[in-house]
């Protein structure tokens, strides 16, 4: 599956975006699917994550309250609704498939538990 990330840009701090993530090829094949970001020098941290019929979503703590994900599987979409952005929320962002339909029970925010990754799209939050 091919993984396209999209919906980045330049936002000021306390603003929102939408991101996108469409899947092309084998579609995202009954998977889960995650979104990952990273700064320039640090290691690609977890976003969230959700299971393959959207019911369950999983967040790291940075994302909580503010961070919506939600799939729509007859659209090969996924989307990361982000609202109350901050600076540090600056990054690169990911998407990728899950090696299951369902994260619940597995490490989901460890990189190593997802496959195939589309390139990111850039988030820009100014102060």
């Amino acid at each position: 599956v091919q993984l396209q990330a999209s919906g980045g840009g330049l936002v000021q701090a306390g603003g929102s975006l939408r991101l996108s993530c469409a899947a092309s090829g084998r579609t995202f094949s009954g998977k889960a699917v995650g979104w990952f970001r990273q700064i320039p020098g640090k290691e690609r941290e977890s976003v969230a994550a959700i299971n393959w019929g959207g019911g369950r979503t999983f967040y790291a703590n940075s994302a909580k309250g503010r961070f919506t994900m939600t799939r729509d599987n007859a659209k090969n979409t996924v989307y990361l609704q982000m609202s109350s952005l901050k600076p540090e929320d600056t990054a690169v962002y990911y998407c990728a498939t899950h090696r299951s339909a369902d994260p619940y029970g597995t490490n989901w925010f460890r990189e190593t538990q997802y496959d195939s990754w589309g390139q990111g799209t850039q988030v820009t939050v100014s102060s």
